[in-house]
C-alpha cells in the first residue's frame, strides 16, 4: 500500500450541495492542513428545484438534465474547498435522487431510497478500504430533516462502516478497515437561536424578504449532544464560494453571511461546524479537532 496522509477524513452526503452547506468549512480546513479529504455523494440530486430562471429547463419535469449539471457544480465547489477526492456512490448516476418523502419518485426504478441497503453499502465499503479513513462524518438516523435520501445515506454510511471492518465480508473490495471515530452532523440549539436573532436584525440589508425558522435547519439538537466543534472562521469565504458554486440550489449573496435555498427563506451561514461523536473515544470532553485522541495521527 502506498503511503497515505497521516489524517484521513471521509464524508458521506446525499446530494451535491449538502456537503458545502453542512461541512464546507471543515472540509476546507482539513484539506488546507494536508489531510486526505474524501467526499462520497450518493445521488446526482436530479429531483432538486432549480433557482435561476435561465436554468429552469434542466428541471426533472422538463429536460431532466439537472443531475449531469450538478456534477459540474459539485466539481466547482470542491475546487473552492481544495478537495480533490470526490466521488459518486457506485459511479455518477448509479442511484437516483428519490425526491421528498412520500413522493412517487421514492419508488421509481433506481431510486436511492428503495435500493437494497447492502448493495449500496458495498460500494462505500470499497471506498473505505481504499482510502482507510480514521474519521467518518455522516447524518443522524433522521438524515437531519427527514429526506429519504438523507436517511438512506445515514443507513449506508453506518452499514458500510460495519461491513468494511468485517474480515469475512467481500475481500475482493480490499483489506478490512475499522474507522476509529464516527460523527453525525449537528447544530446546537442555542447557537441556531442566536444566529436567527442576528439574522432578524440584518434581514433588511439582504436580498431576502423573509427568514427561515430554527426548525428549518437540519440536525438541530440540545447543546449537551454536541461533542465537537470545528472552527471554520478562517475558511468561511471558501465555504460561501463552494455553496455559491451550487447555483441551481443555493442563493448566496456576495456579501453577508446568509443564504437561501429554493424557498427563498434566508438562513445564517455557519462558520463554526458542530458534531456529535457516536462511535469511538473522544480525545477530550469537547473536541476542537475531529482527529483528537487518535494514536499515531500526524497533523500534516
Amino acid at each position: 500500500m502506498t503511503e497515505m496522509p497521516g489524517r484521513r477524513l471521509l464524508l458521506v452526503h446525499a446530494h451535491p450541495d449538502d456537503e458545502s452547506i453542512n461541512n464546507g468549512a471543515t472540509m476546507a480546513k482539513y484539506a488546507a492542513e494536508g489531510a486526505q479529504v474524501t467526499l462520497v455523494t450518493c445521488t446526482l440530486g436530479e429531483e432538486g428545484e432549480v433557482i435561476p430562471d435561465e436554468l429552469a429547463h434542466l428541471a426533472p419535469d422538463r429536460e431532466d438534465l439537472l443531475g449531469p449539471h450538478r456534477i459540474g457544480e459539485l466539481a466547482a465547489a470542491m475546487k473552492e474547498l481544495g478537495v480533490t477526492d470526490h466521488r459518486f456512490l457506485g459511479g455518477p448516476g448509479r442511484f437516483r435522487d428519490s425526491g421528498m418523502m412520500g413522493a412517487p419518485q421514492n419508488e421509481r426504478e433506481g431510486a436511492f431510497w428503495s435500493t437494497d441497503l447492502d448493495e449500496a453499502a458495498a460500494h462505500l465499503v470499497a471506498v473505505i478500504r481504499e482510502t482507510r479513513p480514521q474519521v467518518l462524518i455522516a447524518y443522524d438516523p433522521d438524515g437531519g430533516y427527514g429526506h429519504p435520501d438523507h436517511i438512506q445515506a445515514h443507513r449506508v454510511a453506518m452499514r458500510a462502516a460495519d461491513l468494511a471492518a468485517e474480515t469475512a465480508f467481500r475481500r475482493d473490495l480490499g483489506e478490512p478497515h475499522t474507522i476509529a471515530k464516527v460523527y453525525w452532523n449537528r447544530v446546537p440549539r442555542t447557537v441556531v437561536e442566536e444566529r436567527f436573532r442576528w439574522l432578524a436584525g440584518v434581514l433588511d440589508a439582504t436580498p431576502f424578504d423573509v427568514a427561515a425558522v430554527v426548525d428549518d435547519v437540519p440536525g438541530v439538537v440540545d447543546d449537551e449532544r454536541i461533542t465537537a466543534a470545528v472552527d471554520g472562521r478562517p475558511y468561511v469565504e471558501r465555504k460561501a464560494a463552494a455553496m455559491r458554486a451550487h447555483a441551481t440550489q443555493v442563493d448566496v449573496p456576495e456579501a453577508g453571511a446568509v443564504f437561501a435555498l429554493s424557498n427563498g427563506l434566508a438562513q445564517p451561514l455557519f462558520d463554526i461546524e458542530y458534531y456529535e461523536l457516536v462511535r469511538g473515544e473522544p480525545g477530550s470532553p469537547y473536541e476542537k479537532d475531529l482527529f483528537e485522541g487518535l494514536e499515531g495521527v500526524t497533523e500534516r
